[in-house]
């Protein structure tokens, strides 16, 4: 699998362009859009003292541990559906390999992380370590590296290269934004994405988008079909990806929390934020939207975005934090005994 930025907390990027014209699969930069996901009491901010970023001691209670867990299991109807529907295609796998492999985009952005951000181990950032090994290990997955890096902008986003270990970036402004288990939530989401494969179904999607436009007629509205219905997907896979976070978090309040902050929140005012306030904004802006005119105007404020709009988010994750579905993946679950030292 070549070079693929799989997700961003920046959930309201919208398309720069056609995705005719660019096929790096790097899904954007910081003034662009980044498709497929990255997102977010323990309530204490962190601090910044003496120019270095001081991560609090993380502790939980011991949290449930899904050992058998599949991506299936948590992900959202309509990801679901699409996934479904591109690994009906024949051929389509084995082209979207063959066309992406050698790229040297994947180099030059595997150099520029490791060369501008500072890696998280067991001995650098050890809290931030734990946290990505708990994460993993409630998912069920093989933690990836983790990266740290300087920059204003609260956001986080993973890397998927071929024959290395995917890696995941956070920018520090998101460190000093979040608690602690707000910011294992957001590992937790970028972890949704790896275990979910979005970044090869989402390449392969966008292979299929621009073929269309080479055929003769029909092609250029065939395309711009496909082009809605991916940005639907994206959205889905957003969706997913919450639900991700909420099964490591276990609080829904801590998911709603994150994109409650990454909206309107900055360390100063933390803790005048309202997790239900923003619940009830989310109901708000449904019944504004229920109307004719409501309706349309939606669709047209999120048809080309590529994250949902966060109270929509914040909504979704609380109505699935009471389904069934969540439940029984609850009952499902074992209890964590310790977290493995890597």
């Amino acid at each position: 699998m070549a070079s693929l930025l799989l997700s961003s907390l920046c959930f309201t990027s919208q398309k720069p362009c056609s995705f005719t014209s660019s096929l790096r699969f790097s899904f954007g930069a910081p003034t662009g859009s980044r498709f497929a996901a990255p997102i977010r009491i323990g309530f204490r901010p962190v601090k910044k003292r003496n120019g270095r970023i001081r991560v609090s001691v993380y502790s939980r209670a011991s949290p449930l541990v899904f050992r058998d867990l599949d991506a299936d299991d948590f992900r959202h109807p309509l990801d679901k559906q699409n996934t479904l529907i591109l690994k009906a295609v024949p051929g389509l796998n084995e082209l979207g390999r063959a066309f992406l492999a050698g790229s040297v985009t994947e180099q030059i952005m595997l150099l520029e992380n490791i060369g501008t951000s500072v890696l998280v181990s067991k001995d650098q950032l050890p809290e931030l370590h734990k946290m990505m090994i708990e994460a993993a290990g409630i998912l069920n997955i093989e933690p990836p590296d983790l990266y740290v890096r300087q920059s204003p902008v609260p956001n986080a986003y993973t890397l998927a290269i071929s024959g290395k270990k995917p890696f995941v970036v956070i920018h520090t402004s998101l460190v000093e934004l979040l608690t602690r288990n707000e910011l294992q939530a957001v590992l937790a989401h970028e972890l949704g994405h790896l275990k979910c494969d979005h970044g090869v179904w989402l390449t392969f999607a966008n292979l299929l988008t621009v073929g269309a436009y080479t055929i003769p007629g029909l092609g250029g509205f065939i395309a711009q079909t496909l082009e809605e219905q991916l940005f639907r997907w994206l959205r889905a896979a957003e969706l997913t990806c919450d639900r991700a976070a909420l099964l490591v978090a276990q609080d829904p309040k801590v998911v709603i929390s994150v994109l409650m902050k990454l909206a309107g929140g900055c360390p100063s005012m933390a803790d005048q934020l309202s997790v239900d306030a923003f619940l009830e904004q989310a109901r708000s802006y449904d019944k504004a939207s229920s109307s004719p005119i409501g309706y349309y105007i939606r669709n047209a404020q999120t048809r080309q975005l590529s994250h949902p709009l966060p109270v929509l988010r914040a909504r979704e994750i609380d109505e699935w934090s009471r389904s069934t579905d969540y439940r029984s993946l609850l009952k499902r679950a074992t209890q964590m005994r310790v977290v493995e030292n890597v």
